[in-house]
């Protein structure tokens, strides 16, 4: 397998957008999607790695149960409680206008942490891109496995999607087997390119980048610290972050693939090889984007 080698220097020729007002508008606003009452914490983790990959403003939609806590817990965050099922899982029909008022504001979209693969999932996310298609998304987890079956509205989309799958998620939206997805990660994302017009980054101890063009990028840089719970939601939020900022999708994938990584080395040297925990990985983010910055200065 070849690729571009997703490094500093790769990057350094895909300059990230830098807002020049003071405003926090001018930085774009993020809507973040999910969760569910059993597992709260992934739009926390998502909601907070957006803002700190340099978005101005931040919304959660999530279930109402779970609303107060994220509201205390994100005091940065405007915070939208949705109707729920009795096994506390976001109510889509029920839910979707009042979801489709929110993203309709925002620069990017972030769908489906901590939302489980279902019908419901399914419907609320393939009602929203049908209804807003000109919107930056971001898919991830619950919101990928069920789309093979709605490739039109995907690829109907002015903006391609960012997907970031690991291999249980690709191996369901494609119908492989997992070990399948595992022997060859590149043919999967090329494969779910082809499907989708999307830009595809299959996760893994190395990654690949696709995107809708053909042209890949190999990361396999961060360490085994990264493979951790709640590790994917930040890796989605930087990415939704760096998009609301108003970079292009392959450039916000191949940043927020980078900076996710390069945090997980940073804690690996600081804290060790395993241990730290995910929602540690985007207060690093900050200072390896600065460091970006000095250099450019220089």
């Amino acid at each position: 397998m070849t690729g571009i080698e997703l490094d500093d220097a790769c990057l350094r020729q895909r300059p990230l957008p830098t807002p020049e007002a003071g405003s926090k508008d001018d930085r774009g606003s993020v809507l973040v999607l999910g969760g569910c009452a059993e597992v709260p914490g992934a739009v926390f983790l998502a909601g907070v790695a957006a803002l700190r990959a340099g978005a101005g403003k931040l919304k959660i939609a999530s279930v109402r149960s779970v609303a107060v806590a994220m509201a205390l817990a994100v005091p940065e965050a405007m915070v939208i409680g949705l109707p729920e099922t009795e096994d506390g899982e976001i109510e889509a029909e029920a839910a979707a206008p009042r979801i489709a008022k929110a993203a309709k504001r925002c620069d990017a979209v972030l769908l489906g942490p901590g939302m489980n693969t279902c019908d419901l999932t399914t419907m609320l996310v393939r009602t929203l891109l049908a209804e807003q298609n000109a919107t930056a998304y971001v898919l991830d987890a619950g919101a990928i496995c069920g789309l093979g079956a709605h490739a039109e509205t995907v690829r109907s989309l002015t903006c391609p999607p960012v997907l970031t799958p690991h291999a249980g998620e690709m191996a369901q939206l494609l119908d492989w087997e997992r070990e399948a997805v595992e022997a060859e990660p590149l043919k999967a994302a090329r494969q779910a390119v082809e499907m989708l017009r999307a830009v595809v980054i299959m996760k893994g101890a190395e990654s690949w980048i696709v995107a809708p063009d053909g042209a890949h990028w190999h990361y396999s840089g961060g360490g085994v610290g990264l493979a951790t719970s709640g590790s994917g939601d930040v890796l989605a939020g930087i990415i939704a972050g760096i998009l609301a900022r108003g970079a292009d999708p392959v450039t916000a994938a191949l940043w927020g693939v980078y900076l996710h990584g390069e945090a997980g080395a940073w804690l690996a040297r600081s804290v060790g090889p395993m241990g730290f925990l995910a929602r540690e990985i985007s207060g690093e983010v900050p200072r390896i984007l600065q460091g970006f910055s000095v250099s450019r200065a220089e």
